[in-house]
């Protein structure tokens, strides 16, 4: 029997798989995909290689899986999101709001999709059309509804998205150069108000 005494199917499986996909979030989020070897996550989830293997299949398999975890759970949120959405200025900051306190809560997922926009895993293509392209659509399609004459509602959204990305891994440097991110209060909330004025102007929302 592998290290850490996991058979195949039940329970006991079920739970080390999941402690296997958890530690490799972190890893992946924290290192990258090419800086993270399979033996380093064998080793924080107290497992061989080979129950690795068994549970959740190779790196590239559990990179997918990964991935595929995050998109459905954002995927939730953004659905969630829309059966309150308006086709207003409330309506939208809703859904900035729900992005920004997802991103806050579940930081690893802005550090996984910044990790590619470094060339990580660059061997592991069509993510970015198979995940994020729908989810943009989605938004797009109901911030359309609200936006006024003339805004760019495709640069909006991107802008969005890179300063929530930015905010939540990288924070803000304050005027004593320490840098500040959602966990500290007053920071979230200045940059919320922010991102709210971002959004009016950009869009042309009615206040």
């Amino acid at each position: 029997m592998a290290m850490g005494g996991v058979g195949e199917g039940g329970p006991e499986s079920d739970t080390a798989r999941q402690r296997v996909i958890e530690k490799a979030t972190h890893l992946f989020a924290s290192l990258g995909y090419d800086g993270t070897p399979v033996q380093m996550i064998a080793d924080a989830a107290g497992l061989d290689i080979d129950t690795v293997t068994d549970l959740v299949g190779g790196k590239r398999e559990l990179y997918l899986t990964v991935m595929r975890r995050h998109y459905l759970a954002t995927q939730a949120m953004f659905n969630t999101a829309f059966t309150e959405f308006t086709p207003d200025r409330a309506g939208v900051l809703l859904v900035v709001d729900r992005f920004l306190d997802f991103y806050t809560d579940h930081p690893e997922v802005p550090e996984l999709w910044i990790h590619r926009w470094l060339s990580d895993a660059a061997d592991i293509t069509g993510l970015e059309g198979l995940y994020l392209k729908p989810l943009r659509d989605s938004v797009k399609q109901a911030f359309r509804r609200a936006a006024g004459p003339g805004a760019d509602v495709d640069m909006t959204l991107e802008t969005i998205i890179w300063c929530v990305r930015g905010f939540v891994v990288g924070g803000m440097v304050s005027a004593s150069g320490e840098v500040h991110g959602p966990a500290n209060v007053e920071y979230l909330r200045r940059f919320r108000t922010y991102l709210h004025q971002l959004v009016t102007r950009s869009l042309a929302l009615n206040e």
